[in-house]
């Protein structure tokens, strides 16, 4: 077998096994309710080995995120260099993956030296007497993926390396297209004259320091590279330059891969991710669109309104945006067109309702927010509960307004939807297993029986019983399914992993403190700075997703809040809807992609999505302003 398709079965096996691990966790935790509630004998040691188990499982998966081009990045701009000028784009393609390679041999040389320790001095977690584990198989799966992830860097720039020369022609066309390589290099001089200038024309302060990094990190996000490595890049060498060593900058690395997600709350996100995924290989938002469509038969616009409360359904289980756009394009667009509803129309509503799906909870954004600020998840769920049904009124109302004044985009004023009519247990019988499931997720939550982590994990076996007991689900799709979890999961979390050694840089630094000391200084008030925040998190989403946005402006922007005497429920709530506009704000516009490419080749434009959505974007806007001025909306159910 060649080299290459060895180490990526290799790196698929991994990635597999790093799956199963998964789907193990979500078996091991719901055992222990079952033990706690009906034997009242929970399994020993089940929130340790699940907090040992997160970072082996990310990295177990990175090796295949990285052959399989899942990092998250920005493009946009790489895509227009790679289309216009192949050779400089395969430059900067081979630049980013030797960052990547770098990272990730920093990151050997703090962990085989950690696992050698942890194997000479039998580590051990627990207590002794109730349970303990040995550690180091745990770091040894760190250590593994991370050696894999490197190598396959390494891959992706000797591909990149081919690649480019032979989009130049070989050496000698390289050579007769110096401006090739005008960008890459200029990238390298750059970091170069800042050594020198740092190292040998005097000392610049932590808070100088910082500021550089943050500039070069987003220089770096525009450009292209993958958000995770750019954050550990340039965190990397602002803490090196803080405190003026590179030993403290790998060890700061290595605790952050192997302590910024090894807590049990963090196994969070891979459970909602397969309960996610589940629910849409069941059908569950079909049946919801179904059953909504049917009661709003007779209403202008119904057909728009169905796909709202179907998407606020269907949120409620998922917590995903891009999971409801998706489903939604294939089940709503197709009946809205049918009855002459516009295609404009119909796309916008998809994409524009699909926001939804971060807000209602169980929410995933809302996870991630908790988990940065240290908010209770489950308050935050709470909190997000009228926020989620005022925005889902609110774009309702939107339709309705639309089906009034432009009654075209319906097909006429008078219109009637020819529609069989569904009988009340019908209608029951089709929403009884997402009810069920509602019921089982979110009340467990609000009624104190489950964790966050503790739902997550029985909502994905309550999901996987569904499909299964709808014959949705065999053997292959299962395999599929618990793949794709594991690729969105570690991507995610690996950016988590970034983003908390980003957070110790600017601790490091004195960034935050000094921002907040320059916003009271400024004197804007709360509402005066949330006017700005809200502004950078729009303008942000034209060129990042979600995840990233948050994870590089939190750090920054809660210490401001606190000192202002926001609010951090609130503030959250605000956050995610503000950072959900960019889901559906050109050029980047996530939700937006994510409909065309659900729908046949040549069916709708990306122009003609992001005009439908428009009214969305703006019905958004009215919600936040309401939310701001009136936060008692965010926090009634919680204080």
């Amino acid at each position: 077998m060649p080299l290459p398709n060895l180490f990526g079965a290799a790196a698929s096996a991994l990635a597999a096994l790093g799956s199963l691990w998964i789907f193990a966790l979500m078996l091991l935790i719901c055992g222990d309710i079952a033990g706690r509630a009906l034997f009242n004998a929970p399994i020993p040691g089940t929130p340790e080995l699940v907090a040992l188990s997160v970072p082996g499982i990310v990295f177990l998966q990175l090796a295949q995120v990285v052959r399989a081009r899942r990092m998250i990045h920005a493009d946009l701009i790489l895509r227009v260099i790679e289309e216009r000028a192949p050779v400089a784009g395969r430059l900067y393609g081979l630049l980013f993956a030797l960052a990547g390679l770098a990272v990730f041999v920093f990151l050997l040389v703090w962990a085989v030296p950690d696992l050698a320790t942890a194997i000479r001095s039998d580590e051990f977690a627990g207590a002794q007497g109730a349970f303990t584990v040995p550690v180091w198989p745990f770091k040894l799966a760190l250590a593994a993926g991370a050696a894999a992830t490197a190598l396959a860097f390494l891959g992706v720039a000797w591909r990149e390396l081919a690649a480019c020369f032979r989009a130049g022609g070989g050496s000698a066309g390289i050579a007769r297209r110096p401006a090739a390589a005008v960008g890459p290099v200029a990238a390298l001089v750059a970091l170069a004259a800042a050594y020198v200038a740092v190292n040998f024309l005097g000392q610049l302060s932590p808070p100088q320091i910082g500021l550089i990094s943050i500039l070069g990190m987003l220089g770096l996000l525009l450009a292209g590279m993958p958000i995770g490595i750019a954050l550990v890049v340039l965190s990397f060498i602002g803490i090196w330059l803080v405190r003026g060593t590179e030993t403290i900058a790998i060890n700061s690395l290595g605790l952050a891969a192997a302590g910024a997600i090894g807590s049990y709350e963090f196994a969070v996100i891979p459970l909602y991710v397969m309960m996610g995924l589940l629910v849409e290989r069941a059908d569950v938002g079909r049946d919801a669109f179904a059953v909504a469509a049917a009661l709003l038969r007779r209403v202008r616009g119904g057909l728009g309104m169905a796909t709202v409360l179907a998407n606020a359904l269907f949120a409620s289980i998922t917590g995903s945006s891009i999971a409801s756009a998706t489903v939604f394009s294939r089940v709503a667009v197709p009946p809205m067109v049918e009855h002459g509803y516009t295609r404009r129309f119909s796309v916008g509503t998809v994409a524009g309702s699909s926001v939804l799906g971060m807000l209602i909870p169980p929410s995933l954004l809302l996870i991630i927010y908790g988990l940065i600020s240290e908010v209770s998840v489950g308050q935050l769920f709470i909190a997000a509960v009228i926020p989620g049904l005022i925005l889902a009124a609110a774009f309702i109302a939107m339709i309705a307004l639309i089906a009034r004044v432009r009654p075209r985009f319906i097909g006429g004023a008078d219109r009637v939807l020819e529609m069989q009519a569904m009988t009340v247990r019908a209608s029951l019988i089709r929403l009884l297993p997402m009810l069920a499931l509602i019921v089982v997720v979110i009340g467990g939550i609000y009624g104190g029986i489950f964790t966050p982590t503790e739902s997550g994990a029985v909502g994905a076996l309550g999901a996987l019983v569904i499909a299964l007991a709808r014959r949705k689900l065999a053997l292959a799709e299962l395999r599929d399914v618990l793949i794709e979890t594991g690729l969105v999961a570690g991507s995610i979390l690996f950016l988590i992993v970034a983003a908390s050694l980003y957070s110790r840089m600017l601790a490091l630094s004195g960034i935050p403190t000094f921002t907040a000391q320059l916003v009271s200084q400024a004197g804007l008030g709360l509402a005066g700075f949330l006017s700005v925040y809200v502004l950078i998190l729009i303008v942000l989403g034209t060129i990042l997703d979600s995840v990233s946005i948050m994870l590089l402006v939190l750090p920054i922007m809660l210490p401001i809040v606190s000192a202002l005497g926001g609010d951090q429920l609130w503030f959250g709530i605000v956050t995610v809807i503000a950072v959900e506009v960019g889901l559906l704000t050109p050029p980047f516009g996530l939700a937006v992609y994510v409909v065309k490419g659900s729908l046949p080749e040549g069916f709708t434009s990306l122009p003609e999505i992001f005009g439908g959505s428009t009214p969305f974007v703006l019905t958004m806007l009215v919600v936040i302003a309401l939310l701001a001025a009136f936060p008692v909306l965010s926090t009634v159910l919680v204080r």
